[in-house]
């Protein structure tokens, strides 16, 4: 089993960059595909960005690509998130996911097997 847990959430202006970070202890991160949710309040939990184990192959949201970079370092054992050009509408909290079996349902919440806590991202208007 894998411990995720997310850090550099904060509050930013909009236009401003945030660059969150998943660490985690357990198990290699190299043995999942990882991605990162949102979840604004009122509204489900919604795919953001996934980054696949050894190809390293990214998919994201229509909303966030050329803003969102999702990136991983496998000997640190953490995925990143660099949101650049943040809108009001990126406010959320924002969760890391680890998917161990290779699911076809990337884009959906129980296509990951393990989550982090989340971190809040505020961006003002």
């Amino acid at each position: 089993q894998v411990q995720l847990v997310e850090s550099g959430g904060g509050w930013v202006q909009a236009g401003g960059s945030l660059s969150l970070a998943c660490t985690a202890s357990g198990r290699a991160l190299s043995d999942y595909d990882l991605g990162w949710f949102r979840q604004a309040p009122g509204k489900a939990r919604e795919f953001v960005a996934r980054i696949n184990r050894r190809s390293f192959l990214t998919i994201y949201e229509d909303s966030v690509k050329g803003r969102f970079t999702i990136s991983r370092d496998d000997a640190k054992n953490t995925v990143y998130l660099q949101m650049n050009s943040l809108k009001p509408e990126d406010t959320a909290v924002y969760y890391c996911a680890a998917d161990r079996t290779y699911s076809s349902l990337y884009r959906r919440p129980d296509g990951y097997d393990y989550w982090g806590q989340g971190t809040q991202v505020t961006v003002s208007s």
